[in-house]
């Protein structure tokens, strides 16, 4: 009998045991991945409790995978996830907000969360009428300069995240920032290869504010207007030649032929004159060479900081003898300004490449858009 009830004590422990094990096994996640058309700096895996955030690119040649943990406020609540194990965990969807990049604004407004943005550096750049009303009442503060930001007003703000960005890793500031336990996240459309990649960052954002559908009903839409644009273009037979950028003390700078401003004219159907170069970063030419093969180019886009014919030929006499400038045909994006002075190219251009792109259709093709209006690129003064 004392055998038989050991027997059956034993059996029961083990069954015992083996119920604890199975219920201690966690149930399977579902796993969905956010779909990205063109961005490669980004990823996001919605496992249904929470979600991973990984900045694969956040500057050039950048060796480090930033990794973010999502997660609601209730999921927060209850978590038991190591912060160890991430860059930062972020409560989503973000209430306030503070963003260093005038390109980082649009996706924003479009996604109607500019009222989350509490604080932003060189708020004079900001062109954008809706923020500029809201920095005008005094609903963002001013924090600086993006590589010295004032951290004691960001940190009365008290944020729920900083979106940066930087050239290597290398600030100070944001180290200060993520010490003080403000998660402070690396946003690296800049780096992306194609204009569409970068209008697509609109989707990062969209998972920030838990608006992930609005955000790729905006992409879509901005994407069909992109490729409607380039079909239409596609059907001339004439390209004019066209040269861009502008000496910069003893160099010459402009696009290479691989870069997302060198596909904007390629979408455009023209003949750019350096789009067989290849390479990261701009072409730097001395005056010499960009003169003997672009002296009688159609066009002359861009030409650096430059606004008007007068300051061309006061800079740089040379200049004057391009066919582009003897027959006013230079056209820039420097004239068309904010309230305070901030270049409307440098914020909206990334996340509207679709604007962008027909500007340049109209003045290539004036024959084609016949009804648009460029809004960036105007004939410089």
């Amino acid at each position: 009998m004392k055998k038989l009830f050991l027997l059956v004590l034993i059996i029961g422990f083990v069954g015992c045991k083996n119920d604890k094990k199975i219920n201690r096994t966690l149930p399977s996640l579902d796993r969905s991945e956010l779909i990205l058309k063109y961005a490669k700096g980004f990823s996001v895996v919605d496992y249904g409790q929470y979600k991973i955030l990984k900045i694969n690119s956040p500057w050039p040649k950048s060796e480090k995978t930033y990794t973010y943990l999502l997660l609601t406020k209730e999921q927060a609540m209850v978590s038991t996830f190591n912060k160890d194990d991430y860059d930062a965990i972020i409560t989503i969807p973000i209430e306030k907000i503070v963003v260093t990049s005038t390109t980082h604004i649009p996706a924003l407004e479009l996604l109607g969360v500019e009222q989350t943005l509490v604080g932003f550096p060189g708020t004079d750049y900001v062109s954008s009428e809706k923020v500029r009303g809201l920095i005008d009442t005094k609903k963002i503060r001013e924090l600086g300069e993006n590589e010295g930001i004032n951290t004691e007003v960001l940190l009365e703000l008290n944020p729920d995240l900083v979106v940066g960005f930087g050239i290597d890793g290398n600030n100070k500031t944001f180290e200060t920032i993520k010490k003080s336990g403000i998660p402070v996240i690396y946003n690296g459309d800049w780096v992306e290869d194609s204009p569409l990649a970068k209008a697509e960052w609109i989707k990062f954002f969209g998972v920030l504010f838990n608006k992930v559908a609005e955000a790729d009903s905006i992409f879509n839409q901005i994407e069909k207007d992109y490729l409607d644009a380039k079909a239409l273009a596609s059907k001339v037979t004439t390209k004019p030649s066209v040269l861009s950028g502008a000496m910069h003390k003893d160099v010459w700078y402009l696009p290479n032929g691989t870069s997302p401003e060198a596909q904007l004219l390629k979408d455009a159907n023209v003949n750019y004159l350096y789009s067989e170069t290849t390479g990261s970063g701009s072409l730097a030419l001395s005056f010499e060479s960009v003169f003997e093969k672009a002296k009688a180019a159609d066009l002359w886009l861009s030409p650096s900081y430059y606004s008007s014919f007068e300051a061309l030929e006061k800079a740089n006499q040379h200049y004057t003898k391009f066919d582009a400038f003897k027959n006013k045909s230079i056209y820039t994006f420097v004239n068309t300004t904010g309230a305070t002075g901030g270049v409307l190219y440098y914020e909206l251009g990334t996340t509207r490449p679709d604007l962008v792109l027909k500007d340049l259709i109209k003045i290539c093709h004036p024959e084609l858009l016949k009804d648009y209006k460029p809004y960036f690129f105007k004939p410089l003064e």
